[in-house]
């Protein structure tokens, strides 16, 4: 929003047949050339007048698919017409009513492949800007200072703890105090928020935006506290015995990297993603030279970052504003296979970012000192599909090359931590070890424990995250004010 774009007026709204021809707002953004030396956030929201024009475009529906698109059941058609009314901070409040971080997922969550790819605009037009509406309102709330905080029932005089405060912890606190229990988030790190501080760079979530998110909470009553690692400060047992606690909300996230298992990943300068951007984030490389900087430096050198997704993308964006000379994001499979956003692959291809797909490391060397020098390759080709629909890559004989790289980031994705789990015996795990949950309720083998979010499913996005927390919530609420529980065996 421009700093003199500060009020809303509603526009004249066209005829439904006019507006499916009204074209997409694009969301302004910074110049990648300035981005790449830089922290600061890429996308710069809507103008009150681009919002306005964009939300012009729904043509409202009589079946609002795009809420059914919504993990959290955002009532879409509804915000979307507040805004047409004029009344930017009913449509903050109306989101709230489902989702407690509005900002936060007006940035991150994929929407098109949720809301927006259910939008019925998108049959023949481009489909409603969803997430950019629903960024521009709570913006805009906090930008005039009136967060809409949802009513908060009588006090239950029950008391949950939740373990762990990413998406899935806070999702489940703002629906369980909203519902009149006690609720308090314990996080074992030192800021609230989980990988939404210490996994996403600040240039596309800033912290800023998060702590205010979280403020937003502590007005509702919900009492966090950091530097609490359950299972080592205290157990699972310990919360429901000598603390009190009616039940317990397990949604620790699945933060175990995987490696690729080659060798010389033991070397000076290889990173698990995890590591790398948590010591970002949380321990400020993003501000060198003003703070030190707890990264291998990699300014002047050329860094390789493994994966795909979306931790890849995050990890190669960074290592750019690092001052790296070149950044290589190495894939094993093609560009159309990467499960990355496409806007994150638009703004890395922008920034400079070198693409190496169809690649695959085999093995990291190093220099004399013990730190890594050069990588290993083998190129790929696409083979048949795999059980995810993707086609498999099978390594082409005799492609074995060499690339000089002074830094390396593993991004492969998460497994299960099992810090909670190896201390709290009776509490059932796959063999994978996850926690196992029932899907429905979202209850575990022990009563009046329930988990959620990636320590269930494995990694995934920071809605289906929320989504969890949500049913989470609904399903504890049932708990506390019947006292039913059905076992849940091991999976």
């Amino acid at each position: 929003m421009n700093a003199n774009d500060t009020e809303f007026v509603p526009q004249p709204r066209p005829s439904k047949k006019e507006r499916m021809k009204l074209p997409r707002q694009h969301m302004p953004e910074q110049d990648p050339a300035r981005r790449r030396e830089n922290f600061e956030e890429v996308n710069q929201g809507l103008t009150v007048l681009g919002a306005a024009a964009e939300a012009a475009r729904c043509i409202e529906c009589g079946d609002p698919k795009c809420m059914r698109g919504c993990p959290v059941g955002v009532k879409v058609r509804e915000f979307v017409e507040l805004i047409v009314a004029g009344d930017v901070l009913g449509a903050a409040a109306k989101i709230r009513e489902d989702n407690i971080l509005p900002a936060v997922t007006g940035r991150v969550c994929p929407q098109e492949t949720q809301c927006e790819g259910c939008c019925i605009l998108g049959n023949k037009f481009e489909p409603l800007g969803i997430g950019y509406l629903e960024r521009f309102v709570a913006d805009y709330e906090r930008r005039h200072g009136q967060v809409g905080l949802p009513e908060i029932a009588p006090p239950t005089g029950k008391k949950v703890a939740i373990v762990g405060s990413g998406p899935a912890g806070l999702s489940a606190a703002g629906d369980l105090i909203r519902m009149g229990h006690a609720v308090t988030v314990f996080e074992a790190l030192h800021e609230i928020g989980g990988v939404l501080v210490y996994g996403i760079p600040e240039f596309r979530l800033p912290k800023a935006i998060v702590r205010h998110e979280v403020d937003a909470m502590r007005a509702m009553g919900v009492d966090f506290q950091t530097n609490v690692v359950i299972g080592r400060t205290a157990t699972i047992d310990d919360l429901m015995t000598e603390e009190g606690y009616d039940a317990v909300f397990v949604a620790t996230g699945a933060g175990l990297p995987k490696f690729l298992d080659v060798p010389g990943e033991h070397l000076n300068g290889v990173y698990s993603a995890n590591e790398f951007l948590t010591r970002v984030n949380l321990m400020r490389a993003d501000a060198f030279p003003e703070s030190d900087e707890p990264v291998y430096d990699c300014r002047g050198k050329d860094v390789a970052v493994v994966g795909g997704g979306n931790t890849a993308m995050d990890a190669v964006r960074t290592a750019c504003r690092l001052g790296a000379r070149t950044s290589y994001l190495v894939y094993r499979r093609s560009e159309t296979e990467m499960p990355a956003r496409a806007e994150e692959l638009k703004h890395a291809k922008e920034e400079g970012v070198t693409l190496m797909c169809l690649t695959n490391p085999v093995e990291f060397h190093g220099d004399a000192d013990g730190f890594v020098s050069r990588m290993r390759c083998v190129r790929m080709e696409l083979g048949e599909p795999d059980a995810s629909g993707r086609r498999s890559p099978v390594v082409v004989p005799g492609s074995e090359f060499d690339t000089p790289i002074q830094m390396a980031v593993i991004a492969l994705g998460t497994s299960a931590n099992p810090l909670v789990q190896s201390t709290t015996p009776d509490l059932a795990t796959t063999r994978k070890g996850y926690i196992a949950a029932d899907p429905e309720t979202l209850r575990t083998s022990k009563r009046g424990v329930f988990a959620g979010g990636d320590i269930v499913t494995g990694g995934a996005t920071v809605i289906l995250a929320m989504g969890a927390g949500r049913k989470a919530a609904a399903s504890i609420h049932e708990y506390l004010t019947t006292d039913a529980w059905a076992e849940v065996g091991e999976a």
